[in-house]
């Protein structure tokens, strides 16, 4: 945790995010950027704008890990408490900015949630 280092690697999978719009898959993200950088650079860099509040990741289909800029989030604490929506038809994945209220559990702190909804998406959907 802490500052980030504007390093070329930062830089470019933080472009990818900024022309996607949508969460982008860590496979995905290692496809593009394998001619400059190796997987290993993209998977610590994308933990560390992870750890530092600037993208969270989720479980999508297939148990593939996606990323999606965080709003709100800081190094100490997440604020990303909404669900992830997946296309079966086109693959795309978004955030989906509803509010979710997670039940109290007795005894338990709940840290981590995913709720992952799957179907089809506004343009697959006609």
């Amino acid at each position: 945790m802490g500052i980030i280092r504007k390093t070329k690697a930062v830089e470019n999978l933080l472009q990818e995010f900024s022309k996607s719009g949508t969460a982008i898959s860590a496979k995905l993200l290692i496809e593009r950027l394998k001619s400059k950088f190796n997987k290993t650079t993209i998977y610590r860099v994308l933990d560390k704008l992870e750890d530092d509040g600037v993208l969270h990741s989720f479980l999508g289909k297939d148990g593939l890990k996606w990323y999606a800029k965080c709003h709100g989030c800081t190094a100490i604490e997440h604020q990303d408490l909404h669900p992830h929506f997946q296309c079966l038809d086109c693959g795309k994945v978004e955030c989906l900015a509803v509010s979710v209220t997670l039940p109290k559990i007795p005894n338990r702190k709940i840290e981590v949630s995913q709720l992952l909804l799957q179907g089809k998406c506004e343009t697959c959907f006609v």
